[in-house]
């Protein structure tokens, strides 16, 4: 229900703004800048997201569906089986969910955006398969979700590459506080669900897992701490790119040592790489049609002003307030705050403190309602409970913990 609430309340806000701007000022400019930007959107939503998207789809469901026929997801899933049964305990441990999960992840963390979309709608329609209440997310759902969500990305590479096109002096010297603001955007995230769902994470297996990455998050920042921004830029393309090839090669050796139809299973897969993309474009396009009308009237611009005003009347230093618009609009649509990321580089420096912080706001967290739109609605949830909320709380968490990294490391 809290997304209906959503889409409905965008569009009734900017038909207020805009009306009220007509009545009280003539203005008619609000109601065109309205309806061109919902239209160009809606084409933006099909052309330039979701069409893009059933190429990879096909391409990347058709590898992981020769994972699957050769066992090597049953594999990943086993081994990544005791962890993950603390976190979603509905999930049994072999369950091909916790692989497909995983992998996900991982693509996230190397920064591999285009495969890690396929990689988490097949978990999400995996878990789909546990679900008891189809059109309700349960709680694994959930879970999967807002982990997703928090984007944990260890080299924000598209972020260093913008500064240094726009003549930073140092454009990587803001990925150690990108990465530990999205590694506490992502704790947070499971501290905040795991209690929603009553789930103990004071156990050994979990804390243990936790452990393990911080220290491997730990090591792989000091390593690339004592590197020149070229190779920092290397390393990041090698290992993303390596990776990702050598998992499409491992699947279809595997496979054929398995004796396995390789492209036979390849194409089975495939076919629900267009399935999918057709299921999600009226989720996208309505959420982001909605999210358009939203920005179009001023809205954004309005809610930024108050904040100011607000902070500024705490006593608060608000240094940082010119750089909310990224962090605002990040939850709603990604090459928004991307664009908004750019503007503020371009107007103050991307050396300076609000040049730096729009990056680590950037950096520390994911598109919490364009994901929520898309892996929902990929299986047909209609309910989707607490997710949006227990999402939107961790990007808030996030956002503090952006601002005070700012501070820590640039002001």
């Amino acid at each position: 229900m809290a997304l209906n609430y959503i889409f409905v309340s965008f569009f009734v806000i900017a038909f207020l703004i805009a009306f009220v701007q007509f009545i009280f000022t003539g203005d008619v400019q609000t109601f065109k800048a309205i309806t061109e930007g919902m239209l160009k959107m809606a084409e933006t939503a099909v052309m330039d997201i979701a069409l893009p998207l059933t190429g990879v789809m096909t391409f990347f469901l058709g590898i992981l569906n020769v994972g699957e026929k050769a066992g090597i997801i049953h594999v990943i899933a086993r081994f990544i089986g005791p962890f993950f049964n603390k976190l979603f305990p509905e999930v049994p441990k072999d369950h091909p969910a916790n692989g497909q999960m995983i992998m996900n992840f991982s693509a996230n963390f190397l920064g591999l955006d285009n495969a890690a979309t396929p990689f988490g709608l097949k978990a999400m329609q995996s878990l789909q398969e546990l679900n008891p209440n189809k059109d309700t997310a349960s709680n694994a759902q959930i879970m999967f979700l807002v982990l997703h969500t928090s984007g944990l990305q260890i080299i924000p590479l598209s972020i260093i590459a913008q500064r240094a096109i726009l003549g930073a002096e140092s454009p990587s010297d803001v990925f150690i506080p990108c990465v530990v603001g999205t590694y506490v955007t992502t704790v947070v995230s499971m501290i905040i669900t795991a209690a929603w769902q009553k789930i103990n994470l004071f156990n050994r297996t979990v804390m243990l897992g936790l452990g393990s990455v911080t220290a491997m998050i730990a090591l792989i920042l000091w390593y690339l701490s004592g590197l020149p921004k070229e190779q920092i830029e290397t390393v990041s393309i090698l290992a993303g790119n390596s990776v990702l090839l050598g998992v499409v090669a491992m699947f279809l050796g595997w496979g054929m040592y398995k004796k396995v139809n390789v492209f036979e299973a390849f194409i089975e897969g495939a076919k629900g790489g267009f399935t999918t993309s057709v299921t999600i474009i009226p989720y996208l396009v309505g959420l982001l049609v909605a999210i358009s009308a939203f920005r179009s009237c001023g809205a954004m611009d309005y809610l930024i002003d108050g904040l100011k005003w607000l902070f500024a009347t705490t006593g608060f230093n608000t240094d940082f307030t010119d750089a909310l618009p990224v962090a605002l609009m990040k939850p709603l649509s990604g090459s928004g705050a991307r664009a908004l990321m750019i503007d503020a580089m371009k107007q103050f420096g991307p050396d300076s403190f609000i040049g730096r912080l729009v990056c680590i706001f950037q950096g520390s967290a994911d598109t919490t309602l364009y994901i929520v739109a898309l892996y929902f609605g990929s299986v047909g949830i209609k309910n989707t409970r607490y997710a949006i909320v227990a999402g939107l709380i961790a990007d808030l968490i996030g956002v503090i913990a952006g601002i005070w990294l700012g501070y820590l490391f640039f002001h």
